[in-house]
């Protein structure tokens, strides 16, 4: 695989953000996407994408091969979850890897689960999904939905290169049908696909991203 900027790399911390104001939107009102709840907060919030996001998926979804949909299973997340996730796997790896210097265990858990400061699930930017059939059964993609770098033995990575030829497929079939839309994908997690945010802007070659935090529903 080729050398992967991280989303705590300071070429895409230091994306300059201008906030445009756009809302979110709750994906259970669309009525045409698919949405699993295994991931569910009380308030909603993983159901919820800013409004150009979630037209862009809604429109990825419509590129899909016959008898192939969208499973959407986090989009929105609390900054205090956030804070929470990252905090908790970098103390894992701690207590995996006591030598680490904190930079290095910093580095290191940003493969997995984005600095708060610069996490497009934050600003509604990002929607981790899944492909399923007609019927509601997943496609194998190599490994689950989240699963760490550790979990996976690295599979988890999108151009991991021990993957079976379904897997590898569907990954393929998922990444066309997005990337049409202007998604870009976190290249350590094939499920985890933004726009509008810090890591799309540097991915894109945008001078600044246009979505920054935003309080999600009962926020």
């Amino acid at each position: 695989m080729s050398e992967i900027v991280l989303m705590s790399d300071p070429q895409v911390v230091d994306v300059p953000v201008v906030e445009c104001g756009e809302p979110l939107v709750d994906l259970r009102l669309l009525n045409v996407l698919r949405l699993d709840e295994r991931l569910a907060d009380t308030q909603g919030a993983y159901a919820h994408l800013r409004r150009s996001v979630a037209d862009r998926v809604v429109t990825a979804q419509s590129l899909l091969p016959r008898g192939l949909r969208l499973l959407i299973v986090e989009g929105h997340r609390p900054k205090t979850l956030q804070h929470r996730y990252f905090d908790e796997y970098r103390a894992e790896l701690a207590a995996i890897h006591p030598d680490w210097t904190q930079d290095h265990l910093w580095r290191q858990a940003s493969r997995y689960i984005a600095p708060p400061e610069a996490a497009p699930h934050v600003a509604g930017a990002a929607v981790d999904l899944t492909l399923v059939t007609d019927t509601g059964i997943e496609l194998p993609m190599g490994s689950e939905v989240n699963a760490s770098p550790e979990d996976s033995n690295g599979a988890c990575y999108t151009a991991a290169p021990s993957l079976l030829p379904e897997a590898a497929r569907n990954r393929r079939i998922l990444s066309e049908a997005l990337t049409a839309v202007n998604l870009v994908n976190y290249p350590t997690e094939w499920w985890h696909w933004s726009y509008g945010d810090r890591y799309w802007a540097f991915a894109s070659g945008a001078v600044a991203a246009c979505y920054g935090p935003i309080a999600g529903p009962g926020g």
